[in-house]
């Protein structure tokens, strides 16, 4: 499928009213994009609109104002704002899973945490667009676009290695994914206050968050207890 963009209104026209003369250059020249390439071009929209805006102060007409087109090609691409909104969610939870699933290359523990955290960090820093979509509770996409199914689909990722070196320190591997929903948590929240302010570098934070969470680790009693009055 083939979809016109006019670059301007005007018409070509010709010498005399013979109409043997040779044309005028055509100013009215429309630019040709596939069904495909028109996708692609909504989505990179509407990835800036609801970063900008969220998903409620986005609308249909804002997007197909600046795509240069009419409502209904924005409904045919996608159906609605709703099915826009969740291609580009689901885009941006697989661009951050596989980025975090392919950084995970090293043998020791502590070095898996510290590339855990630049997977992470990285994505914020140069898909800023797409964090900010994340990180926004949306009535969208709920059981699969939220903060949390974004923290617990990255913390399976984490799981093994925790649950490994559990068994190997002699605590109970099942509290595994406990741990790693707690250390993902962390390294999330702490990116999303670092996308605001930039300081410090991000080596330096990615440094402070590994010696956090792999200290408190090292330092972990196999039957924690509470010291305060309450117990439940």
């Amino acid at each position: 499928m083939m979809e016109d963009v006019a670059i301007d209104g005007s018409s070509s026209s010709t010498n005399g009213g013979g109409g043997t003369g040779a044309q005028k250059p055509r100013r009215g020249r429309r630019v040709r994009m596939t069904g495909a390439e028109r996708r692609e071009q909504l989505l990179d929209i509407g990835r800036t609109l609801f970063a900008a805006k969220g998903f409620e102060g986005t609308s249909v007409e804002e997007i197909a104002a600046k795509a240069g087109v009419s409502k209904p090609v924005v409904y045919e691409h996608f159906g609605g704002k709703e099915g826009l909104y969740a291609v580009v969610v689901d885009r941006e939870m697989r661009q951050l899973l596989d980025g975090v699933t392919g950084a995970l290359t090293a043998g020791h523990p502590r070095e898996l945490l510290e590339q855990a955290a630049f997977a992470l960090l990285d994505y914020i820093e140069n898909y800023t667009d797409g964090f900010r979509i994340l990180v926004r509770d949306s009535p969208v996409a709920q059981s699969t676009g939220t903060f949390a199914s974004l923290i617990s689909d990255i913390a399976t990722q984490v799981e093994d290695i925790l649950g490994l070196e559990f068994k190997a320190r002699g605590f109970d591997p099942k509290l595994a994914p406990l741990y790693a929903q707690a250390l993902v948590g962390m390294v999330a929240l702490t990116g999303q206050w670092w996308l605001d302010v930039r300081k410090p570098r991000k080596a330096e934070v990615a440094a402070h968050l590994v010696n956090l969470a792999w200290h408190g680790l090292d330092g972990m009693e196999q039957k924690p207890r509470l010291i305060g009055h309450r117990k439940n």
